[in-house]
């Protein structure tokens, strides 16, 4: 397992457009959410360790903050002939089990992901109600094995600002996690520098 940081994205920038297929089959796009207060994008896969060790977490933490109006997506972009078990098939039985309330989608061409600067899995960015990146970083201080409790203390602290109508601070800690399985030379510049 590759320990990989997230690319830290520039606060402020626009959220990437997408369009994409979620697990149950129909299309979600970014211009869904244009009317949401806030809006988590969540780059996720199944096999990931770091992932699993969060699962649970990204699941209260849709149920929690959909209720108070925030949108929220979660976006596969692993190569899945590598990667069986992140193929949409395998996303939708993880996201019953899981109890996921909002939107799993594939990435198949990666290009989403390369638009968002993605290198890890989970990978974070809240974007405000003009769809502006607010954070970006980690769920909470807790991987697996460091004994440290999943709350999602760090981004739960992001919402609820957000949420708030206050500004999010600055100082942010990246999200640490497995590295995106990139297709064969599809790796993008960002990650390999």
């Amino acid at each position: 397992m590759v320990r990989t940081p997230s690319t830290m994205l520039p606060l402020g920038t626009a959220a990437p457009d997408f369009s994409l297929p979620n697990i149950d089959g129909r299309t979600v796009s970014l211009a869904d959410f244009r009317d949401a207060k806030a809006l988590l994008v969540m780059f996720i896969c199944n096999h990931c360790p770091f992932v699993k060790h969060v699962a649970d977490e990204l699941a209260r933490l849709g149920r929690d903050y959909q209720a108070k109006g925030a949108a929220i997506v979660a976006i596969s972009p692993n190569d899945i002939d590598a990667h069986p078990a992140d193929a949409p098939e395998m996303m939708k039985e993880e996201a019953k089990a899981r109890g996921y309330t909002f939107p799993y989608l594939y990435d198949a061409t990666q290009q989403v992901a390369q638009a968002y600067q993605a290198a890890c899995t989970p990978d974070f960015f809240l974007f405000d109600s003009a769809q502006k990146l607010a954070y970006r970083g980690q769920l909470d201080g807790s991987r697996p094995g460091n004994d440290v409790p999943v709350n999602g203390a760090d981004l739960r602290a992001a919402l609820d600002t957000l949420l708030a109508g206050k500004p999010v601070p600055a100082e942010q800690r990246a999200s640490l996690g497995c590295n995106i399985k990139w297709k064969p030379g599809n790796e993008p510049d960002y990650f390999k520098s």
